[in-house]
């Protein structure tokens, strides 16, 4: 028994003594494999930093570079910076402006990625992902140079240099990333986007890739979610870079511009370079408005576009549009300006102009109207055909304020929305037509027709021709109609088909006879000076007798 248990207890000590050999060799490889991957992480982190400054042509800096073989390759490196190209001697390459840039083309806080420990000579190693945060590329404007590569003598590439081990990167992905395109402008400001997570696949050296993003318009502050092809880059002038792609662009509040409100959403596809990008798509604002009237009105267009990336000036070639149940066309542009001093001492604010060309076929008046009503009706119905310049200069006041239009059009089957008004402009008719009794009855349905030039400026439109025409009779006017308050201030002159007599009709009109050579005209009918003022609901119609006694024909026996 006692040998028994000897012999049991030997074994089991043996097996303590196994035990304890085997985690000592665990421990010494460990620290073997500590001390290899401390030494590896130098030379690991300066091939990266050469391989990066060999692809850029640029200084590159990597703060730190850790490496760890537990369950497969884990690596992170921290404050990664690839500075603008370089010459062919390591020289700094001056920008447009000569000088040379002191900031950094790409910054990055962390990236890490992991790769299985698994390698078979010939095939490179795949990492799924590359995880990169707080990624910032800032792209200059476009320089004065092209970048020289260094000359080969018509040598070839060394086999034999080929590298042992190569990488190959399926995907990467990004969160908190910012985009910055520069601008040689003077007084232009660059262009910045804040993407809140990009994905790129197919990752390689010299070809494109695709890539999956969300993105924060900066104004009007919006979503764009984009999905597409960017690259090969190009590092000589990033700018140049391709890309192509579609995008949404959601909820973008229109407010942030002032005098205007509505959610715009879009759609559409690009391509072109980072710097010079060609646009098509369609956006639609069911709630557009001018804030000062509040009357919204659904607003829908196709367009066309060609955007400069570095500073987001757009030229709209063209816009088809429809506002409620109108389609009109629009071209131009939306260009930031600098701020500027005037000759008359003052200053001209920087920012957002637009200046657009905008067709109108056969739209509806009332459609139009609409947006500048508080109440909703606009003051009058009808085909409405027009031409004008459109423009918006920067500013901090109001869009109905600072925009201004100069053109002209022309108005078919019109009626007012008021009673009043239209009653006014039925009795006008009827009577220019020498029908008075009618003119007394109630239901008759009378269109008229209006055209005139005019200009908007300051919140007033000017008409310096209004003819307004209606059967029986023709009114010209000039004037002016506030568009705050709806102040009306015209004058011209009302020309009918019946004398004033025949206007009258009854025994009334009996009476006029001997007026009516103090109104004729050369031809038959009344020539009448008249005036119109008050406000769009409450308006004032009146004879100007003072400018009767100046223009009207001498009648015999009579002085003036």
């Amino acid at each position: 028994m006692a040998a028994r248990r000897a012999r049991k207890q030997g074994k089991r000590g043996w097996l303590k003594w196994a035990a304890a050999a085997v985690l000592l060799a665990f421990l010494l490889l460990g620290v073997a494999i500590a001390i290899v991957v401390h030494r590896a992480e130098p030379i690991l982190r300066a091939a990266i930093v050469e391989k990066l400054e060999e692809h850029f042509h640029a200084r590159v800096e990597l703060d730190s570079f850790h490496v760890s073989l537990i369950n497969g390759l884990w690596a992170e490196g921290k404050g990664l910076r690839i500075w603008p190209p370089v010459d062919v001697a390591g020289v700094a390459v001056p920008g447009p402006n000569g000088v040379v840039e002191t900031k950094p083309l790409i910054r990055l806080d962390e990236f890490r990625f992991h790769a299985p420990l698994r390698y078979k000579p010939g095939e490179p190693v795949r990492i799924a992902v590359v995880e990169l945060i707080g990624l910032d590329v800032d792209v200059p404007p476009k320089p004065h140079f092209t970048h020289a590569s260094a000359p080969t003598n018509g040598a070839t590439p060394d086999e034999s240099l080929e590298p042992m081990l190569r990488f190959e990167i399926e995907s990467m992905e990004c969160k908190g990333a910012r985009l910055t395109l520069e601008t040689s402008k003077p007084g232009k400001l660059p262009l910045e986007f804040a993407i809140a997570h990009i994905k790129l696949s197919h990752v390689s050296v010299g070809r494109s890739m695709q890539f999956d993003a969300q993105l924060t318009n900066p104004r009007p502050v919006g979503t764009i979610v984009t999905s597409g092809s960017i690259g090969p880059w190009v590092v000589e002038d990033p700018g140049e870079t391709p890309v192509m792609g579609g995008y949404r662009f959601e909820h973008a509040d229109l407010s942030v511009f002032k005098g205007i409100a509505g959610t715009l959403n879009s759609t559409g596809k690009y391509q072109g370079v980072l710097r010079n990008l060609t646009v098509d798509g369609q956006a639609d604002v069911p709630d557009f408005r001018l804030t000062h009237f509040g009357t919204s009105v659904p607003l829908e267009t196709e367009f066309h576009a060609t955007v400069d990336g570095t500073n987001g000036d757009t030229w709209l070639q063209p816009v088809h549009a429809t506002l409620g149940e109108s389609r009109f066309t629009a071209e131009g542009k939306i260009v930031r300006v600098p701020a500027e001093a005037l000759p008359n001492g003052s200053a001209r604010p920087g920012g957002r102009e637009i200046a657009l060309n905008v067709i109108v076929g056969r739209g509806r008046m009332e459609d139009f109207l609409r947006l500048v009503s508080k109440s909703g009706t606009p003051l009058m119905t009808g085909v409405l055909t027009l031409r004008t310049t459109l423009e918006i200069p920067p500013g901090t006041e109001p869009v109905q304020e600072k925009m201004k239009l100069n053109g002209n059009f022309n108005l078919e089957d019109a009626a007012f929305t008021s009673a009043k008004i239209q009653n006014e402009v039925r009795e006008l008719s009827l009577r220019g037509q020498g029908q008075p009794k009618e003119a007394k009855n109630a239901g008759a349905d009378v269109r008229s027709a209006i055209e005139s030039n005019f200009t908007l400026a300051g919140g007033v439109v000017t008409l310096p021709n209004l003819k307004y025409t209606v059967p029986g009779a023709e009114i010209d006017l000039a004037g002016k109609y506030g568009l705050e308050g709806s102040m009306l201030n015209f004058k011209g002159t009302a020309r009918t088909d019946a004398t004033v007599s025949q206007m009258v009709g009854g025994w009334k009109g009996a009476l006029l006879k001997p007026a009516d050579r103090l109104f004729k005209t050369d031809r038959a009918g009344t020539d009448v000076p008249i005036h119109i003022d008050g406000t769009e609901q409450d308006p004032h119609f009146g004879v100007d007798f003072g400018r009767l006694r100046h223009t009207s024909p001498q009648i015999p026996g009579q002085t003036q």
